[in-house]
């Protein structure tokens, strides 16, 4: 069921380091052909960094832990790609679908590659108003079970975030923050909320996990990595215009996996272009610390 690419497999036999990247940046983040520029450069980084990259997708229902050069291009262009989280992953890959993956279902697919270090964006989280929608990404859980670490820039600013991180906290997921003492916000470096950890370097990112499988204590860690200070866009510019997006969403009736991609649009027209511009500035921050952390790890093995 999983197919990995030649240079994936490459890594694996001699033992170097790896980095899963998801794939719905490429699908729902962003539109053609700038979606294929941005994966190359992310897979780039990862390299130039000394990791190998595996961007994780499923096509035509297998699993592929790393795409060729052609089937990223191809990916970048198709059309009705769902969006798989792991609910909906195993019926994907059953009916000989293709599927872009989220953190959740990429999570899934790089534990059962043997890949310990994945670099996202941001991770979702819980909705504004989810006391009454319930809605909660996937990814929550995904984080307390299946262990992966997972290098982001905090949750992304559209969400609730103090729930968020409460609910991670209830479910024993450590969120580490990386060389201070507040937790980010994806397109700010700071949020009011203090991190319940601190770690300064990616060989302490590395031990923490490591010890976490020698106590055989189930699930990941979440590193959140503050977006470069000369990528932000500050909290108090962003408020006011993520309030404008959720509150078009409502009026436009937009639910369940539709609202991240339509926040992120309507974010993305009201900001001009910034938050695209700083959401891949963060996506290569990311994949820059997962790259040491991949290499640490490789130390300790």
């Amino acid at each position: 069921m999983i197919a990995l690419s030649p240079e994936v497999q490459a890594a694996k036999d001699a033992g170097q380091p790896i980095v899963a990247l998801e794939s719905t940046i490429i699908t729902h983040g962003m539109p053609y052909p700038q979606n294929l520029e941005t994966a190359r450069r992310v897979e780039a980084e990862v390299r130039a960094h000394g990791a190998v990259p595996a961007t994780i997708a499923i096509l035509n229902g297998q699993i592929h832990v790393g795409l060729t050069d052609a089937e990223l291009e191809t990916l970048a262009q198709a059309k009705n790609v769902a969006k798989l989280s792991r609910a909906d992953l195993a019926v994907c890959v059953a009916t000989g679908g293709t599927g872009a993956t989220t953190v959740a279902a990429t999570m899934i697919c790089a534990a059962r590659a043997g890949i310990a270090v994945f670099a996202t964006g941001g991770i979702g989280g819980v909705h504004k108003g989810a006391e009454d929608t319930f809605d909660i990404s996937a990814d929550l859980q995904e984080l307390a079970q299946t262990p992966v670490t997972v290098v982001a820039a905090g949750a992304k600013a559209i969400l609730d975030l103090p729930k968020t991180w409460e609910v991670l906290e209830t479910l024993g997921v450590p969120v580490i923050a990386v060389g201070q003492d507040h937790l980010p916000a994806f397109w700010s470096r700071q949020s009011p909320l203090k991190a319940p950890l601190r770690l300064d370097t990616a060989a302490e990112i590395a031990k923490a996990h490591h010890m976490r499988v020698a106590l055989d204590i189930p699930g990941g860690q979440l590193v959140a990595n503050p977006i470069p200070a000369e990528a932000e866009i500050a909290a108090e510019v962003l408020a006011p215009i993520i309030a404008q997006a959720t509150q078009d969403a409502e009026i436009h009736g937009i639910t369940g996996k539709g609202v991240t991609p339509y926040l992120l649009q309507r974010i993305f027209e009201l900001t001009e272009g910034r938050s695209l511009e700083a959401n891949i500035a963060l996506v290569l921050n990311n994949a820059r610390l997962a790259a040491a952390i991949a290499r640490e790890l490789g130390t300790l093995a």
